[in-house]
């Protein structure tokens, strides 16, 4: 299995502190920085801080490239034409 898939992770749900469970997460832009964007995770429930996530520059440009590679869905619509 290609372990590049793997590197670039978002979270949707975080143990919160205050809640005492799982809980969904937003995630939101804390920091830009040069060479890295930090981002910060937030409990839908209470909106308290439950992690953060960093991507660097690389990172950043990598996902982008690999996102405009993947070719387009044909929707169903277009397949019967």
């Amino acid at each position: 299995m290609n372990q590049q898939q793997f590197e670039n992770f978002t979270a949707s749900s975080l143990y919160c502190e205050k809640c005492k469970a799982a809980m969904p997460v937003r995630e939101r832009l804390l920091l830009v920085l040069p060479d890295r964007e930090i981002f910060d995770y937030l409990c839908t429930g209470c909106g308290s801080s439950v992690g953060r996530r960093e991507v660097t520059a690389g990172e950043k440009m990598l996902a982008q490239a690999v996102s405009q590679r993947r070719p387009r869905r044909r929707t169903v619509h277009q397949l019967t034409q």
